[in-house]
């Protein structure tokens, strides 16, 4: 049986590496991904991005340090020119501002790659609902498959 393919967005990693937060629902989410990277992961195919090695090497040098190491192993998926077209197209219909746009990037990769699955903690730009209906609509009308956008606590069995 084929192993499902994860997108794994920074704010995952950024959770996995992180100290522990004293914010209750940021640590239960930590703790939450933790568990899913040892126990959830190791039974996927995981991919990220030059946009994901760009967006955790950011910041405080020793924590991005550990994030790079944690994803040092996985495959890059590469940023095409039909990636750029479909992050256009995302961005074009959705309320994600300037500032996120890399955000409709992580849904246009994981899309154009046929991922199984993206997964992140970002509820704002891509585990928004009116942001999926968007994005499954846009994949609809060019007739491809979108991937189930969730969090690591809505992928804890695979």
């Amino acid at each position: 049986m084929l192993k499902p393919s994860v997108y794994i967005e920074t704010t995952v990693i950024s959770y996995v590496a992180a100290r522990p937060s004293r914010d209750l629902i940021v640590a239960a989410h930590q703790q939450v991904t933790i568990e899913w990277w040892e126990n959830t992961l190791p039974r996927c195919d995981s991919f990220i991005s030059p946009l994901v090695i760009e967006e955790v090497a950011r910041g405080d040098k020793e924590a991005a340090k550990l994030r790079l190491k944690k994803i040092s192993n996985f495959p890059v998926l590469k940023i095409t020119t039909e990636v750029r077209e479909l992050a256009d197209m995302y961005f074009a219909q959705t309320q994600i501002p300037e500032k996120a746009r890399g955000d409709t990037y992580h849904l246009a990769l994981a899309t154009y790659h046929g991922m199984d699955f993206l997964v992140s903690w970002n509820f704002t730009h891509i585990l928004a609902a009116s942001v999926k209906i968007i994005i499954q609509n846009i994949n609809t009308d060019r007739g491809i498959q979108t991937p189930i956008i969730c969090s690591p606590e809505e992928l804890m069995e695979v």
